[in-house]
């Protein structure tokens, strides 16, 4: 089967592997489609898993939709032909950490992934990935295509929720990418007041207010003195950085009002340390978190919103490829000029 090798950003190649086997309790999937996740261009983290498991590329892959073509003995309530989205990691739940609440914290679920990765023609899934409530049936009313932002959704679903997104709030959104444009439609569905949104590309401006924003900004404006002037002299009672780029964390540290809170969605380089006026936070209550993958219940709570069909995800899909073509996808991904969910389609040539 053909699969899409990760080297680097600029290095990403057609391969030919074999077929993987399934065992007792596995399935075997055929991957209709696999978004390119934002983090998948992370070059220094691509690179140190590369690093950790002694290897020089990956096959990368986590956002896919696709059917089960074969079906291992003793797999329950599964069938051949069904329509499906895959987790790719799993918590066990019964760790310290998924008692708390943390199930993203869970050793297991940083250790589960499926074979090979979702830049493939085919995916072998695990038995525990079955077990650990990893596999979604598709309603006959959600399309391939929608299914792909169920991974990517359910984080931000997970972030909204550690962080109590709700009426009546003003929310600012730092990065109007695909993470920032969901934020911004399942905050506005949350109830909140306003939205903020900012980007240093107008493209991805004008598509954060056709999505929803109440107002938004180039990051490079005075953003503390826009939302003073806009937001009842008041600042953001909820920040949520969905950019790297540490301007933006720098900018987020100026955003929250008293009483408010800063979510890291994503996150600078790890040599990066930011500096936190912590005196200030202190007098005025402000809480700094973060907010790491999804687990199944952020999943679930995913799939109901695109089922219902009130979260629009078509529209952010603005390019497709042919694995063949996978090279060029991520070039797109990392130009992040008129761009926003770039796809794979495995099964299309």
């Amino acid at each position: 089967m053909k699969v899409a090798r990760y080297y680097s950003n600029d290095d990403v190649r057609l391969d030919e592997i074999p077929k993987p086997m399934i065992g007792s309790g596995e399935l075997l999937v055929k991957v209709v489609k696999s978004g390119i996740c934002g983090s998948d261009v992370l070059e220094y983290y691509r690179f140190a898993k590369m690093k950790k498991l002694g290897v020089d590329n990956l096959i990368l892959g986590h956002e896919i939709a696709g059917d089960i073509v074969e079906v291992g003995k003793d797999v329950r309530r599964l069938k051949v032909g069904d329509r499906v989205f895959v987790s790719h990691h799993v918590p066990c739940f019964d760790c310290y950490y998924c008692h708390q609440g943390h199930h993203t914290a869970c050793g297991l679920l940083h250790s589960t992934n499926f074979d090979p990765g979702g830049f493939s023609e085919y995916v072998r899934i695990p038995k525990i990935n079955i077990e650990k409530k990893g596999v979604f049936v598709l309603d006959r009313s959600v399309s391939y295509d929608e299914a792909v932002f169920i991974e990517p959704f359910g984080c931000v679903c997970r972030a909204q929720r550690l962080v109590n997104v709700g009426k009546g709030l003003t929310v600012l959104i730092l990065g109007s990418g695909v993470s920032g444009i969901l934020h911004i439609q399942l905050a506005k569905l949350r109830g909140v007041a306003k939205v903020f949104a900012t980007d240093i590309n107008e493209y991805r401006l004008k598509m954060a207010k056709k999505f929803g924003a109440d107002e938004t900004f180039s990051a490079s404006e005075d953003i503390p003195s826009k939302l003073m002037e806009l937001n009842d002299h008041r600042l953001a009672d909820i920040v949520i950085v969905c950019t790297g780029a540490l301007s933006a964390a720098n900018q987020a540290l100026k955003c929250a009002a008293p009483g408010g809170k800063i979510i890291f969605f994503a996150v600078p380089p790890p040599s990066i340390n930011l500096e936190v006026p912590i005196n200030e936070y202190w007098r005025n209550e402000i809480t700094i978190t973060t907010s790491y993958g999804a687990a199944p219940d952020d999943l679930q709570e995913s799939y109901i919103w695109i089922l219902s069909k009130k979260i629009k995800v078509l529209e952010l899909i603005t390019h497709r490829f042919p694995l063949s073509q996978a090279k060029e996808a991520f070039k797109v991904v990392c130009e992040a000029n008129e761009s926003l969910k770039v796809i794979l389609e495995p099964t299309k040539e």
